[in-house]
């Protein structure tokens, strides 16, 4: 059985193609993106314009509007988001995966002159806590389109304790 070069040519042709398809859609399954939305506000009711939105700590996704939405795309594979802005303190969140409507009440930073560190925590630890109902607030004022968040939100301390 003699097979002609040609029709050798076409077949490795053919298989190539094919393989650079299967290659194509496999990773094209790896880098899908999740839509989120949603707003940022202070914990004094204000909108916060454009604060920056990043994930890994140091990659930018978005900024929100002057009316404190915004709408970012992120890989479906990222669970945490981190929200910035000057004059608050970030917001880490850790989205859940069927969310997809992010509200975020972000604190104000402030100063606490004449405190130990231990004490200013005590002290951020309390407005912290208070977050859930500011969400539940916002809702009731018509600012959030749910009245619970999708997320968690972790209180993270200034004040270290030192090893012993």
């Amino acid at each position: 059985m003699n097979i002609s070069p040609k029709k050798i040519e076409n077949r490795m042709k053919k298989l190539i193609i094919t393989f650079i398809v299967i290659i194509v859609s496999t990773c094209s399954l790896y880098s899908q993106n999740k839509t989120i939305k949603g707003r940022v506000i202070s914990d004094d009711f204000e909108i916060v314009p454009l604060a920056s939105i990043m994930i890994n700590d140091t990659v930018e996704v978005g900024k929100t509007d002057l009316n404190g939405f915004f709408q970012i795309d992120i890989p479906v594979s990222e669970k945490k988001i981190l929200f910035r802005f000057v004059g608050l303190e970030p917001a880490i969140i850790a989205i859940v995966d069927t969310c997809n409507e992010v509200e975020v009440v972000m604190m104000l930073s402030g100063t606490y002159d004449f405190k130990t560190p231990k004490k200013v925590d005590r002290l951020r630890k309390e407005r912290f806590k208070k977050l859930p109902e500011l969400h539940k607030e916002a809702f009731a004022k018509g600012i959030f389109k749910t009245d619970k968040a999708c997320y968690t939100q972790e209180f993270i301390p200034h004040y270290k304790k030192k090893p012993k």
